[in-house]
């Protein structure tokens, strides 16, 4: 049987602790890394090309949304599963279109955790029938909340605003120049009708994009 080479990323490491018992458990499956936020859950994706990325979506630095988009375009033969507490119709739209191909919230690990990575290991995607049914929802009704107004690229930096960094911080954690953050930034404020940073922190926070 072909090993499996497994990734864990979240920022506790009791999760991280108890998923990797569960993966290490079946025969041939590996971790070969596990990462506490964003930034190093995609460098060590990059270094260790895993065949599947199990990243929590609320990952500090940058979101498993952005991690996702990011692996996809760098190492598309990587297969993401993200992992979340959250279950909204705009999260579940966020991730798909980021390249992710299994959803699974934490509630639903002990029942559906093995049969997901099995699946993603086979290239083949996995959604539980409740996920399916919201992914049907949201792409036939499209969102008309101000969550959806946002970009997946404002989405990021709205969290990391959030989250204290400067524009250059965010620059460097895109790849992208301040000229381009601060077009983003602005764009995102005139959009949600937000005239300051700390308005900016409560929107995340209401919206889930960073944890209290």
């Amino acid at each position: 049987m072909p090993e499996t080479r497994i990734l864990i990323a979240d920022d506790h490491a009791v999760v991280r602790s108890g998923l990797r018992a569960v993966i290490e458990a079946q025969p041939s499956w590996t971790v070969v890394a596990e990462a506490g936020d964003g930034r190093e859950a995609l460098a060590k994706t990059l270094e260790t090309k895993p065949d599947v990325a199990i990243i929590d979506y609320s990952l500090p630095q940058l979101n498993g949304a952005e991690v996702t988009r990011q692996i996809h375009a760098r190492l598309p033969s990587v297969e993401v599963l993200i992992f979340t507490m959250h279950d909204s119709d705009s999260l579940v739209t966020d991730i798909l279109a980021a390249g992710a191909r299994a959803y699974l919230l934490k509630s639903d690990a002990n029942q559906y955790l093995i049969a997901a990575v099995a699946s993603l290991a086979d290239h083949k995607p996995f959604f539980t029938g409740k996920v399916s049914e919201q992914l049907l929802d949201s792409y036939l009704s499209h969102q008309s909340r101000s969550d959806g107004l946002l970009s997946p690229r404002e989405r990021v930096i709205v969290q990391l605003i959030a989250e204290g960094n400067s524009n250059k911080d965010m620059g460097e954690a895109l790849g992208l120049s301040v000229k381009t953050i601060e077009s983003h930034r602005a764009s995102l404020m005139r959009k949600l009708k937000l005239k300051s940073t700390a308005a900016i922190v409560r929107y995340a926070i209401r919206n889930r994009l960073v944890e209290p």
